[in-house]
């Protein structure tokens, strides 16, 4: 199919694979099905068996205090799905509702007396989620369910007898056993612990409106309206609102006001001139806030009146940090690392002390490996991070190059069950801190999203080729892999830099640029990418589009697509269309594969699926990069 949109001439041969139901696109699926599953893939089952003991540290979660009750979800060593607790007691177990652990556990907000937990279940992955009450003692329903909620957030009244809640961009209030309410439109809610003040946020482009509402009044108060600035507000324990913002500040800066006078905002924390701003929690005398330098989290503490830097809390090592969860004079937190499975840490502001509150529930034995924080230049001459894994560097090595570079999304250190065998096995595994995450703030995301996409995939490039001019691996050696907004990144590559990189995994990818905005949640996009609808912005998106930009002839790298069934938010019709075109385009023998998995979404998923997938792409990428130890 030819089309002239917008005086420009598009060409798309695969639109027929845009039907999932169509007899001509379950006839491909199929043949697809066929030759995906006659690879011979000889460490598949070596790379599976390893992921599966380095999965089987099990998941541990921050708590949720409520009335004295801590409400958190931990998956234990040989469960496949976490499971949600009060204290130690069983609230919800997915596999006991679906012993097949394709129903997920989305999100839960516990009520404030700790008697009931608002839970969203999805099925098959596709986080469409119903919102269901239980009990928090028994586990029985009490309430529900609402249909057609995605991660909504959740506001339970001060009494517990009901919530507020989102649903298509839609505020609206819950009474258990009784008729929902439509206050507003919202995409976030919160209310206060007294259930006075209500914050209601709508996305608008590059930046959100803010109303705090006084439910007493009743009165509505607008704090942040029509600019581009994005902004969450709170109303805290002390009666005061708080606002992390980026007006003025592109790494973010913490206001405090009267919530009665939410245009009186001042500074209490200023902008950090090398930290993005990420949290903050108010304790009993102290503030903490907690930031990303250069991707790695830190929290600080402060006088809560002047915003005075009093000092930092104590933290494992250089790694992530979850959000913060406080009560009274203590807060709780997740750590994780590289080489460390996600942990929760307690910090006690009387004592200035921070405890190991709970490890991850299981034992893997870990390696040793060698991390190095380089900075390159991409083709601006912007200097970009990359983090280096390895053992006994240097190389030259099979080496995977990953990367985001999206939606302001910083790539930060995890334990990964996935990139510890690659390291194993002789591999360098290297993470690219490109344009458009959100590593150095809203600048550096701007700076890779709309008109300037393009700087995330030079700065992907020229991670590529330092890696190679470094030493470390070749472009006969060297792999690349992202999933959703990072499928986009490594299919630019693919189309445009074929040269420098053997082979590909691009999963749950977004590579149809010109129609990206009419399937999954494309249309909620706009705001990152542009809109096909207006020319200029059309424009943008058709010089780096990866399925416009395969050409015939060219030599491929080997790449492998995979897609799940269950996915609402990137339809696999993308990767259908660009695996076709690559295999009727590339002119050598490498080969374009398709993996098609039922039954699971974009994200969620059981613990053996992820490990299934997991050994997929490392035995892929084992067997066209080649040189690893045993292959």
């Amino acid at each position: 199919m030819i089309e002239i949109i917008h005086g420009h001439v598009v060409s798309d041969p695969y639109r027929w694979l845009e039907d999932p139901a169509s007899d001509e696109t379950r006839a491909w699926q199929a043949q697809q099905e066929v030759v995906w599953r006659s690879q011979l893939l000889p460490d598949r089952d070596r790379f599976r068996a390893r992921i599966a003991e380095l999965s089987d540290t099990g998941v541990v979660g921050a708590p949720i205090w409520r009335a004295g009750t801590a409400f958190r979800v931990r998956r234990d060593p040989g469960r496949r799905l976490p499971v949600l607790y009060a204290d130690d007691r069983v609230v919800l177990d997915p596999e006991a509702i679906d012993p097949g652990a394709t129903t997920l556990l989305d999100a839960w907000h516990p009520s404030p007396d700790g008697k009931l937990v608002a839970c969203q279940l999805s099925r098959g992955g596709d986080e469409r989620s119903e919102l269901y009450v239980v009990d928090a003692q028994t586990g029985a329903l009490v309430d529900g369910p609402i249909s057609g909620l995605r991660h909504s957030p959740v506001a339970w009244l001060p009494g517990g007898d009901g919530f507020y809640y989102v649903r298509d961009r839609r505020a609206r209030v819950h009474r258990l056993h009784g008729d929902d309410l439509d206050v507003a439109a919202a995409d976030g809610i919160a209310l206060s612990a007294d259930g006075r003040w209500l914050t209601l946020s709508v996305n608008r482009g590059p930046g959100n409106d803010v109303w705090l509402c006084d439910l007493v009044s009743p009165a509505r108060r607008v704090v942040q309206q029509d600019v581009a600035a994005r902004s969450a507000v709170a109303v805290g324990g002390d009666g005061r609102a708080y606002m992390i913002t980026t007006l003025d500040a592109p790494r973010g800066r913490l206001l405090v006001a009267d919530p009665a006078a939410p245009d009186d905002f001042r500074e209490l924390v200023a902008e950090d001139a090398e930290a993005v701003i990420a949290d903050f929690a108010l304790l009993d005398g102290v503030l903490l806030v907690a930031w990303v330098r250069h991707a790695i989290g830190e929290i600080s503490v402060h006088d809560p009146e002047t915003g005075e830097r009093q000092g930092a809390v104590p933290l494992p090592g250089l790694g992530s940090i979850g959000r913060m969860s406080a009560r009274d004079h203590e807060v709780w937190f997740t750590y994780s690392d590289y080489v460390t499975p996600e942990s929760v840490y307690r910090y006690d502001a009387r004592t200035g002390e921070t405890t190991l509150w709970e490890a991850a529930p299981g034992r893997a034995e870990l390696p040793e490996i060698e991390s190095h924080q380089v900075v390159y230049q991409s083709a601006d001459g912007t200097p970009v991070r990359m983090v280096v894994l390895g053992r006994g560097l240097p190389g030259p090595r099979p080496c995977v190059l990953y990367g985001y570079g999206g939606f302001g999304v910083p790539l930060t250190p995890s334990y990964s069950s996935y990139v510890l065998p690659w390291l194993e096995a002789g591999g360098v595994f290297a993470f690219a801190q490109v344009r458009g995450g959100g590593e150095e703030g809203e600048g550096w995301h701007r700076a890779g999203m709309r008109g300037r996409k393009q700087n995330s995939f030079d700065d992907f490039a020229a991670a590529a080729e330092t890696l190679i001019a470094a030493g470390w691996t070749t472009p006969a050696l060297l792999g690349v892999t992202g999933e959703s907004g990072g499928g986009l990144l490594v299919g630019a590559l693919v189309t445009q830099r074929p040269e420098l990189v053997a082979a590909a995994v691009c999963s749950a990818p977004v590579l149809d640029m010109v129609r990206f905005e009419k399937s999954g949640l494309g249309s909620s996009w706009v705001p990152e990418y542009g809109s096909a609808d207006d020319p200029e912005q059309f424009a943008w998106l058709l010089a780096y589009s990866p399925y416009h930009h395969v050409k015939e002839g060219v030599d491929y790298p080997a790449t492998l697509f995979t897609v799940f069934d269950g996915d609402s938010r990137v339809d696999p019709l993308h990767a259908r269309k660009m695996c076709a075109a690559l295999q009727g385009a590339t002119s050598g023998v490498r080969p374009i594969l398709f993996r098609h998995e039922t039954g699971v979404g974009h994200a969620g998923r059981s613990a053996d699926r992820a490990a299934g997938l997991a050994a997929d792409m490392l035995a892929f990428l084992a067997r066209e990069l080649g040189g690893l130890e045993d292959d």
